[in-house]
């Protein structure tokens, strides 16, 4: 599924990567601990975390992920949205909970690694 129905479907704001609305999403994951991230989240997986900060969009990069998306309305750190926005990677925000979100994607078709 793409990102941009994805984003349609789930009501989510864009903060960043627009450009890479096309792209596939082929897994989901959901993880705060960004070790567990790196080890085992699979390229094209749309990534459900509480974390605010630059690491986070490292690793979106380094994994080659569809992009992240933060619960809770939560913001997304000044450096890490500036260099989400340098690399076009796709950043969204939810009102709802990670876990609304989770069961939300797995409804569309999106299941875990």
């Amino acid at each position: 599924m793409e990102l941009q129905e994805i984003v349609n479907k789930l009501e989510l704001q864009v903060l960043s990567g627009e450009k890479n609305l096309g792209k596939d999403v082929s897994k989901g994951y959901l993880s705060d601990i960004l070790s567990d991230a790196m080890a085992n989240a699979v390229k094209g997986s749309l990534w459900i975390t509480n974390q605010t900060h630059e690491n986070v969009i490292a690793i979106v990069f380094f994994k080659s992920l569809a992009g992240v998306i933060l619960p809770d309305n939560l913001e997304p750190e000044q450096t890490a949205l500036q260099k989400a926005k340098e690399k076009n990677i796709p950043v969204f925000r939810s009102g709802r909970s990670a876990f609304d979100i989770a069961g939300q994607l797995y409804d569309l078709g999106i299941r875990g690694r």
